[in-house]
């Protein structure tokens, strides 16, 4: 039986505006980006697995040319909740030292990833670093940098589909949905 079914997930952002915004992004993007390729094309870098789908689509409307290279984190294991400790579980394979880097993630809520990779690739000299989110839960990080780029916000609520899950699932989900308890 479909979680729809059993009243485990309420629809919240639908498919058709996801893309919407996704081509909104793009277009600043390749805007913001058309002429600093003076340190080579930009790197975008994916935060897996939550990031996939979005920065799949989010490439394929970018009018610029890109690198891609993803970093795989993980501090929510099977939970709802973030354990509060980063652990990396595949680093990146690309030299990023004098290059434009924007990081794409599926959401930021605590904000603890994002330091954490910005504190990384700080660490290689980029030229610049600039952060992508489809979903930002609103008034609940602690980031002292901006995300440049983001899709939506949204309140504290847990969400899945688009590529974001809970315990591995759901991921699939076409559309962003609320995950009732």
């Amino acid at each position: 039986m479909k979680l729809q079914q059993k009243g485990l997930l309420k629809p919240y952002i639908s498919k058709s505006k996801i893309s919407r915004r996704v081509k909104k992004l793009a277009s600043k993007i390749s805007r913001d980006y058309r002429s600093k390729n003076k340190n080579g094309v930009p790197i975008f870098i994916g935060v897996l697995n939550g990031s996939f789908i979005f920065i799949s689509d989010l490439v394929r409307e970018l009018i610029i040319d890109v690198e891609i290279d993803f970093l795989k984190l993980s501090s929510y294991g099977d939970s709802k909740i973030s354990s509060g400790d980063v652990k990396m579980l595949k680093e990146l394979n690309c030299t990023i030292e004098g290059r434009d880097i924007i990081v794409v993630e599926d959401i930021v809520d605590s904000g603890l990833s994002l330091k954490y990779i910005k504190d990384l690739i700080l660490m290689h000299n980029p030229a610049s670093l600039e952060f992508a989110a489809l979903l930002y839960k609103k008034g609940l990080s602690n980031l002292d940098f901006d995300v440049k780029y983001i899709g939506f916000k949204i309140p504290n609520k847990f969400v899945v589909g688009y590529g974001l899950d809970y315990a591995q699932k759901y991921r699939n989900l076409k559309e962003i949905c609320i995950l009732k308890n």
